[in-house]
């Protein structure tokens, strides 16, 4: 059958296997794996490729899961806000709030056995990979608890067991270095995708069309997800880009615009760029999407955009109030019960934050471990310690 009920402006639910006799109550329960189509918000856009259906199969447990966890990545960064004035948190922040459907749909449509690699936002691509808040925050704050041993800080997260190669501080410097992945995958003939990512400020990039010409010549499974949140720093895409249709940059590479505040529109996006690269070699994913924070903790981000068009963008296409409309117009939980979940993501939160606080910051000499392989390098020795003596595999 199809739901009277629509989400203006929001993901539509097209039909259930429900009858109507059960339309009073909830049909599913919320760990239920029965089939919702829903449809995307907006098409997708193609170059040079026939884009994905509008139709996306989701169930009631995945719906719930895309809440819970969009909401615990919001509640985190909100946090990490507040300990960067508390000055718990020093040196570069750079939040994700407002971007969270990228890496909620993005997990849903691959396996941990894929790679991600991104710039310095990263905070909850590291969380959707599996990494724990008291990972994240340890490392926010600099605690030896931290996914990087309290050394990396907030650009450098990273989790290789989970093939998550980081955070890159320097910009664009990770898509070479993700291309370079998706060659040791097809290398080993793994089956697997690299996802590299990227923003539109790091879109103009020279290294970017060399890895990009090289991963085209060569086939390579490495998708390009550039998300544009349409401001590099402060300056507006507009400003920076003659051409701000990042998805038709690759010319011969084809590419697919995204609703990047759609989490299911990710998530159709991505499967179909994974079953692509493996048979055709790369492309690129233009994410639309958009952050609420400034671009880094120095940035109040209402110079450069006015604070009604902020507002809108919440009003109009928030992610987790897509996710909560669809999950309302179900009949898969209540309001009140949405809103337990949002209070138990606090109380996460706040509990990692107090753990983390109690760990202790790296002992000195930890400045100089882990920056050459361990029993190679230089080291320097004699009374004056001027001699060098360099040890090379």
């Amino acid at each position: 059958m199809t739901l009277a009920r629509r989400s203006s402006g929001f993901l539509k639910p097209l039909s259930t296997a429900c009858s109507s006799s059960f339309l009073h109550r909830r049909p599913y329960s919320t760990d239920d794996t029965t089939t919702i189509t829903v449809e995307t918000s907006v098409p997708f856009t193609g170059h040079n490729c026939e884009p994905p259906s509008r139709s996306v199969d989701t169930n009631p447990k995945e719906l719930m899961t895309f809440f819970t966890d969009m909401a615990l990545m919001r509640r985190m960064e909100i946090a990490a806000d507040s300990l960067y004035k508390s000055k718990l948190i020093r040196g570069f922040c750079h939040l994700y709030d407002g971007q969270e459907a990228v890496s909620i749909g993005m997990e849903a449509a691959i396996t941990k056995k894929d790679c991600i690699i991104t710039a310095y936002r990263d905070h909850c691509l590291f969380l959707g990979r599996g990494g724990t808040l008291l990972e994240s925050f340890a490392e926010l704050m600099g605690r030896t608890a931290g996914c990087s041993n309290g050394k990396g800080g907030s650009m450098h997260f990273y989790k290789k067991e989970a093939c998550f190669y980081g955070g890159h501080g320097i910009v664009g410097a990770q898509v070479p270095l993700g291309c370079g992945l998706a060659f040791a995958q097809k290398y080993r003939k793994e089956g697997h995708v690299t996802f590299t990512m990227y923003g539109d400020g790091a879109a103009n990039q020279g290294q970017l069309f060399e890895a990009l010409n090289m991963a085209a010549l060569w086939d390579l499974p490495a998708i390009l997800v550039c998300e544009n949140n349409h401001y590099g720093m402060g300056t507006a895409e507009w400003r920076a880009a003659k051409s701000p249709a990042y998805y038709k940059r690759g010319d011969y590479v084809p590419g697919l615009k995204v609703d990047g505040m759609d989490a299911f529109a990710v998530k159709q996006a991505c499967k179909f760029a994974k079953e692509h690269v493996l048979k055709n070699g790369p492309i690129i994913l233009e994410m639309d999407t958009y952050r609420y924070h400034g671009h880094s903790m120095s940035d109040p981000g209402s110079t450069y955009r006015t604070r009604d068009e902020i507002s809108g963008v919440r009003q109009e296409r928030d992610p987790i109030e897509r996710i909560r409309k669809l999950i309302l117009a179900h009949d898969l939980a209540t309001e009140k019960e949405l809103k337990d979940i949002e209070k138990q993501a606090r109380k996460e939160v706040d509990e990692a934050i107090v753990k983390a606080k109690e760990s202790p910051m790296p002992d000195e000499p930890e400045l100089f471990t882990n920056v050459y392989r361990k029993g190679f390098g230089v080291e320097s020795f004699g009374a004056d310690r001027k001699e060098l003596r360099t040890t090379l595999p």
